[in-house]
């Protein structure tokens, strides 16, 4: 099933609109005086392939764990699924045509706007801010810094063994080292007999240590690359999932009312080894079945890696007597969604209420010239134990809630870089509109030097009504009354 906004591909994991947002607030057993601490658990590429989802095939127990004394936001929408305007998005409270990021290619800071983000306010505030692995994403789009000094308070951590990730590595059935999509490993055999996650979880954990001792509050953000592909991970977390047990996805095929600018041809998956191998046809040839059940095992069971990894983590966590003074929130950069329907531009608002400390306003229309303020809602009066004023911005009728998301495409049919096309190159940018009952999809012109999208300009729609058509396998807007998106539904 190809992509729109807030839409993805079950079988591949790589997808659009959603995350698992944990978060586990210790307000309650912790004075007012104290500075509650903030670990920030940023995971790539993970859908609700979770127990706590109710899936009952990942193994995931950590997570799971944590999930049972957490709030847990069943339909979470990322507001661009690509990694670094997701990144900027949530890390500062706005939407991705306010920082003007859609690809990996410009700094925020220059290029839009010196917004905050949210350790750099916590960090403004008195708190130790520390960055673990694969938080903003690395290069041009975190200024090569991950946006130190702004963000954090001394130098960001990466660990060594990242730069390896997209090498051959991968050790194929012909005995030779490749790189592939599918990339079990033995740990021992691999460059620095070590992974990416393992190192970051081991630093994280040196960290807290240190932070034990401090008279500091600290905001600890952990970044984790699984299971974003390549799936390169310990090779006994595959034989948790046997492939006489992986089931295909429910729904893999193509719906015929999908117009082309919303196919996603996965390119990315395309340049490695094995998917090559194949001699799938592009951009619409599917992958052999064999094949899929083999990317299911590997996803899942990189899932269960990544589990073993926060379970490590919280355990530090529990063990240096930390928990009960420090908010947990887990969330994922993008994937498949999941009736809360929230925005991860409401992490910096929530986060900042959570910790007690004043909540940024309101953004104005534009806010290019405002350095603090957030697009999203507060979503402090989802936590029971917050007794506050009833925020004019939130709604308690579900129907009245809205969640955005948009995606960049070069062209009106799929091209070589439809999933990941530079600013010069977008010619269109879809916009979504999810709610309890529908999802509204609009592609328009789009002008990347202007940074403006053309509504009158409408290239293809598309409405599916998710009670009755769940898999959103029915497009509906050739048959609406509408055909425009209503300026006033817009954020």
């Amino acid at each position: 099933m190809p992509p729109p906004p807030g839409r993805g591909l079950l079988w591949l994991g790589l997808v659009l609109g959603s995350v698992c947002a944990a978060l586990q607030s210790a307000a309650q057993a912790s004075s007012a005086t104290d500075a509650l601490n903030v670990l920030l658990i940023v995971v790539d590429d993970l859908r609700p392939s979770l127990g706590c989802y109710g899936d009952k095939l990942v193994r995931s127990p950590n997570i799971d764990q944590l999930a049972s004394h957490s709030l847990v936001f069943q339909n979470a929408f990322a507001q661009q699924a690509v990694c670094a305007p997701s990144r900027v998005s949530f890390l500062t409270g706005r939407r991705p045509d306010t920082t003007r990021l859609y690809d990996f290619n410009s700094y925020w800071r220059v290029h839009a706007g010196n917004f905050s983000t949210i350790p750099q306010y916590f960090k403004e505030n008195g708190y130790v801010t520390m960055s673990v692995g694969k938080v903003f994403h690395p290069g041009i789009s975190s200024n090569h810094s991950d946006d130190s000094p702004y963000s954090w308070s001394f130098p960001p951590y990466h660990p060594s063994s990242e730069k390896y990730e997209n090498t051959k590595t991968c050790r194929g059935e012909d005995g030779e080292l490749h790189a592939n999509l599918l990339c079990p490993v033995d740990v021992a055999d691999v460059p620095e007999g070590t992974l990416p996650d393992k190192q970051s979880t081991e630093q994280a954990i040196r960290l807290l240590e240190k932070m034990k001792m401090s008279a500091s509050p600290f905001f600890l953000a952990v970044g984790y690359h699984k299971p974003h592909i390549p799936f390169r991970y310990p090779k006994e977390f595959q034989k948790l999932y046997p492939l006489e047990n992986i089931t295909l996805a429910p729904d893999p095929q193509v719906p015929d009312g999908l117009p082309p600018v919303a196919y996603n041809p996965w390119m990315d998956i395309r340049q490695r080894e094995d998917i090559q191998a194949l001699n799938i046809s592009v951009p619409y040839g599917p992958v052999p079945v064999d094949f899929q059940r083999k990317i299911r095992q590997s996803y899942f069971a990189s899932v269960s890696y990544l589990d073993t990894q926060v379970g490590r983590l919280l355990s530090a966590l529990d063990d240096l007597q930390l928990a009960s003074s420090t908010i947990t929130v887990l969330t994922s950069d993008h994937g498949r969604q999941a009736m809360d329907l929230v925005e991860l531009v409401s992490l910096f608002p929530t986060l900042a209420g959570l910790a007690g400390l004043r909540v940024p306003p309101r953004c104005p229309r534009p806010s290019f010239h405002v350095e603090l303020c957030r697009e999203g809602r507060n979503l402090l009066k989802y936590f029971r134990f917050y007794d506050l004023e009833e925020d004019p911005y939130f709604h308690s009728n579900p129907r009245e809630l809205i969640a955005y998301s948009q995606y960049p495409r070069p062209a009106d049919s799929p091209q070589w870089n439809s999933d990941k096309p530079t600013l010069k190159d977008i010619k269109v940018m879809g916009y979504s509109i999810r709610t309890i009952d529908y999802r509204y999809t609009v592609w328009v012109g789009f002008n990347p030097d202007e940074f403006l999208a053309n509504f009158s300009d409408i290239h293809a729609g598309e409405l599916y009504f998710v009670g009755s058509d769940p898999l959103q396998d029915h497009n509906m807007y050739n048959d609406s009354q509408g055909g425009e998106l209503p300026r006033s539904l817009m954020p």
